[in-house]
C-alpha cells in the first residue's frame, strides 16, 4: 500500500494537467570525455513537490544532479528556474550562484568537512548569508529536525556515524535556506531504521515549503513519499508518471522495485 502520509496529486495527473514548471531540465546532454553520460534528459519539478529519479547504478542519476547544481559542465540543453535558464553551456551559473538562487545539493556520500565540527559544517552551509538572526534560527530548525546534532555540536564530522553524517549533510544544505533541495542517494549505506527516519524527515522538509528532487536507488521507498517519478536508464528517461502509477506498473516493478 502506498504511504497515506503524503498529499496526493493523482487527480490532477489523471485529468491531464501538467505540474507547474518550477525547476525544469530541458534536453540535457553531459559527456565525460568520449562517454555520453546523459542523452537529452527532460524533467519538470513543480513547486512544493517531491519528484523522484530512480534507476540502477550507473544510470546517470548523480550526473544529472551535479549538472543541475552547476558542478558538471553540460554539452547541450538547459536547466531553468521559473522559466529562466541558469544552466546553459558556457553561460551556466557557477555553483555558488546556483546556491544563491535557492538550489542546494546534498551530494552522494555526504562529502562533509570531516575535520570540522558539526557546528562548523553547519555554518559553512550559511557562508553566503549575512543575516545573523536568520542563521541562528535555522541552526535551531536543524536541531529540531535532528536533535542528535545538538548533542554532537562540538564533535568532528568525520567521527559521526553514517546516519548522523547524513543528517548533518542535509542540515548543512538547509542552512543556505533553499527553496529547492537536491538529494542524491541519501539512504546510501544506511541501516533500514535510519533510512525510515530519513524519509520521514524529507516529508517534514517538504511540509515546510521546500521543493525536493530526490535521486534514489531505493526506488520503492522513494516513490512511496514522492508525488511523481522518472525512470532513468543509461542516461535516458525511459518512463515518467505519478509515483502511484510507477509503483503499480508491472515492468517498472520487475526492473526497479524488486518484482511483486
Amino acid at each position: 500500500m502506498v504511504d497515506e502520509r503524503r498529499p496526493r496529486k493523482e487527480l490532477e495527473k489523471d485529468l491531464g494537467k501538467e505540474p507547474e514548471k518550477y525547476l525544469e531540465v530541458r534536453g540535457l546532454h553531459v559527456h565525460y570525455g568520449n562517454i555520453h553520460a546523459l542523452h537529452g534528459v527532460d524533467l519538470v519539478v513543480g513547486k512544493g513537490e517531491i519528484v523522484c529519479v530512480v534507476g540502477v547504478n550507473g544510470a546517470g542519476k548523480s550526473t544529472l544532479m551535479w549538472a543541475i547544481a552547476g558542478v558538471l559542465p553540460i554539452t547541450e540543453g538547459a536547466v531553468l528556474l521559473n522559466g529562466a535558464p541558469f544552466v546553459r553551456g558556457a553561460a551556466s551559473a557557477r555553483p555558488h550562484e546556483i546556491v544563491n538562487l535557492g538550489i542546494s545539493l546534498v551530494p552522494e556520500r555526504r562529502r562533509l568537512f570531516s575535520a570540522l565540527t558539526v557546528r562548523e559544517n553547519l555554518i559553512m552551509g550559511s557562508i553566503r548569508r549575512t543575516d545573523r538572526e536568520g542563521i541562528a534560527a535555522d541552526l535551531e530548525r536543524c536541531f529540531s529536525l535532528y536533535p542528535v546534532l545538538r548533542e554532537r555540536i562540538a564533535q568532528r564530522a568525520g567521527t559521526l556515524s553514517g546516519g548522523e553524517q547524513q543528517m548533518l549533510a542535509i542540515s548543512r544544505a538547509l542552512m543556505s535556506r533553499p527553496s529547492i533541495l537536491l538529494l542524491d542517494e541519501p539512504s546510501l549505506g544506511l541501516a533500514p531504521l535510519v533510512t525510515d527516519a530519513l524519509f520521514d524527515t524529507i516529508l517534514k522538509i517538504r511540509e515546510e515549503g521546500v521543493t525536493v528532487l530526490l535521486v534514489e536507488q531505493n526506488a520503492l521507498q522513494a516513490l512511496d513519499i514522492g508525488d511523481r517519478g522518472y525512470v532513468l536508464r543509461t542516461g535516458r528517461i525511459v518512463e515518467s508518471a505519478s509515483s502511484g502509477e510507477l509503483i503499480e506498473n508491472p515492468m517498472i516493478r520487475e526492473a526497479y522495485l524488486g518484482g511483486s
